[in-house]
């Protein structure tokens, strides 16, 4: 039993007569009375009573009618969801994307203009540091990512930049510092720091490290964080303060004070999307080609 001859049977159905429905479905009356007869043979059952005044369901043809219209509508409808699918415009897209940057607009304007063009498909983001962030990319258990990145990338990753970040220092807004912000690092040597543990995000801490290096620059850590919230949690608790990429300031936290240096600012700290080429989701293809439709950062 075939899709095809029961559009058939239920054509002459509706018709009420061979000729009538070999016009509806666009078939030759003697191919379409074949199928009927293929399909009676393959049901083993007579679906029509003929007679000189037309056809008349059978009992059989009764059942088999009411079942064939639900299987064409469901036909119809899966038909249209795979198409749907394959075009991702349906589906879902899980994203990664970086605590610190999910209050930055270039990342809010990916995520509403992606919503805006396939509202149908499910958007999981998940704020996930660096360092958890490529675990997943690799093992696969997420689409794409939104994190620091070496400017080389990532064996076994595609990247775009999506925008460069640099340092900024967090501050409460009890510190001295917050009303006469310092000039330069070297007036932090004494500070009390609240930092972040290198596994969470190794390429961003290395980052750092090899920048305050080249400033001979070494701050006395007295605090670890999980993640930046928890550090600026702390920072504003007063535990010490903080050195932070800058997109922090995008998400203000009450009692803390983000505070410019330009040796801070002189530390690049690219932030990529990247997903893994291997990954042929339609709905993360759409993404893909939204990301790249922006400009790119100079």
């Amino acid at each position: 039993m075939e899709f095809r001859q029961l559009h058939y049977f239920v054509a002459v159905v509706e018709e009420g007569s061979i000729s009538a429905a070999s016009r509806r479905v666009h078939v030759a009356q003697p191919a379409l009375t074949r199928q009927i007869r293929l399909l009676e043979e393959d049901l083993e059952t007579r679906l029509f009573d003929r007679h000189v005044r037309g056809m008349r369901l059978t009992v059989a043809g009764q059942a088999l009618y009411e079942e064939a219209q639900e299987l064409l509508d469901r036909s119809i409808r899966l038909k249209a969801r795979l198409s749907a699918l394959g075009r991702g415009v349906i589906g879902k897209v899980s994203l990664g994307v970086t605590v610190t940057h999910l209050w930055v607009p270039e990342v809010a304007r990916l995520m509403g203009r992606y919503r805006d063009r396939y509202p149908q498909v499910a958007f999981e983001v998940f704020p996930l540091l660096s360092g958890p962030q490529l675990d997943r990319l690799r093992e696969g258990s997420l689409d794409a990512g939104i994190l620091y990145l070496d400017d080389s990338g990532q064996p076994g990753l595609e990247t775009r930049l999506l925008q460069h970040d640099h340092l900024i220092l967090a501050v409460p807004e009890a510190s001295p510092w917050a009303c006469e912000p310092p000039a330069t690092l070297t007036e932090l040597a004494d500070a009390d720091f609240v930092w972040g543990f290198r596994s969470a995000s190794p390429v961003y801490f290395d980052r750092v490290q090899a920048h305050f290096q080249r400033l001979d620059f070494h701050p006395r850590v007295v605090q670890y964080g999980a993640d930046n919230i928890a550090i600026l949690s702390m920072v504003a608790a007063g535990l010490g303060i903080a050195i932070l990429p800058a997109a922090s300031s995008c998400h203000p936290m009450p009692g803390i004070r983000f505070l410019s240096l330009p040796e801070l600012e002189a530390c690049n700290m690219p932030l990529w999307f990247a997903w893994r080429p291997d990954n042929d989701l339609p709905a993360l293809g759409n993404l893909i080609a939204l990301v790249e439709s922006f400009d790119a950062p100079e």
